[in-house]
């Protein structure tokens, strides 16, 4: 049985911004010790601040995922600050929009290396830890697009894919041998982040905007922090779960629907001007690591499907 999220030593990867930061602040005010990870220090540093001037415990690891070293340092410190870890949720990812004609390999490349190498790393480094505890949580954050390919986002729909199947095989692994030990794969559609403006890399020529419907983080959030005390097998945020099923019943006919007038095509255009910069190769400035992006008009607080 889990702890209760007081009582809880949560490893967060993505910490600074976002989905990530967001879920940092709510546990941080529910009482859980965070260890905050990603490769932004002085962000990390603001957002373990403003956690503590709330009440609660933060240790920051400014962390790399796509590097293994530097990941298993991370569990490391985890431990040695605060004696245990009893869930590591996998976030860290890059956003990528570009047609296969246009992406680079280099582009593909680290993709993969943070969204599907950085969640294994972060599983790895944590699994001794949590086998010799008996229990505890593993949470990877994955993707609709997971679920179904999504045009425009082929490379970031595979990463998201592979970290699907990697969640779902290391579940019934641990089922078998670790059965104390939990695995949930959360999926959420399109959520109100700055990844699509601030850090995205976008190779259409403009700004991406993310499908619609559009919901604000704290709806992942608040799912991740009921998977903590309440361990589902998957947990979709918006209606990824009716498009996959139709997707395996039908795929064909999802292909048609995506199609008619440039549907998909044209939910992920906006007029904005891309300006070529994005977090692959190193973090933006400080400033840009927000909780929510600049999409709030449309985007709605909770999701009817989780």
């Amino acid at each position: 049985m889990p702890r209760p999220l007081r009582e809880q030593v949560v490893v967060i990867t993505g910490a600074s911004s976002g989905i990530g930061r967001e879920t940092a602040l709510r546990l941080g005010q529910r009482g859980a010790s965070l260890v905050l990870a990603a490769r932004n220090a002085e962000a990390l540093t603001s957002l373990a601040r403003e956690i503590e001037q709330a009440g609660g415990q933060a240790h920051v690891v400014p962390t790399d995922v796509a590097d293994w070293p530097q990941v298993e340092k991370l569990a490391q410190a985890a431990v040695d600050r605060f004696g245990r870890i009893d869930t590591w949720i996998n976030n860290a990812g890059l956003y990528l929009a570009a047609r296969v004609e246009d992406m680079t390999i280099d582009d593909a490349t680290r993709l993969m290396q943070v969204n599907v190498l950085g969640t294994i790393h972060g599983t790895k480094a944590a699994l001794p830890h949590l086998i010799r505890q008996g229990q505890g949580t593993i949470i990877n954050v994955g993707s609709a697009v997971g679920a179904r390919g999504t045009p425009l986002l082929a490379a970031y729909s595979a990463s998201k894919f592979a970290v699907k199947g990697f969640t779902e095989a290391l579940r019934v692994e641990l089922a078998r041998d670790h059965p104390g030990i939990k695995v949930v794969l959360i999926m959420p559609l399109s959520i109100n982040t700055p990844l699509f403006t601030n850090h995205a890399r976008s190779r259409l020529g403009f700004v991406p905007h993310p499908i619609p419907p559009i919901y604000e983080p704290g709806a992942v959030a608040d799912t991740i922090l009921f998977a903590i005390e309440h361990p589902r097998a998957e947990i979709y945020i918006g209606p990824g779960r009716p498009l996959a099923i139709l997707n395996a019943a039908m795929p064909g006919l999802l292909d048609r629907l995506m199609l008619v007038r440039d549907l998909v095509f044209r939910a992920q255009h906006t007029d904005q001007a891309d300006d070529g910069r994005d977090t692959f190769d190193a973090p933006m400035p400080t400033e840009t690591y927000t909780t929510t992006g600049q999409f709030t008009a449309k985007a709605k607080p909770t999701s009817l499907y989780t």
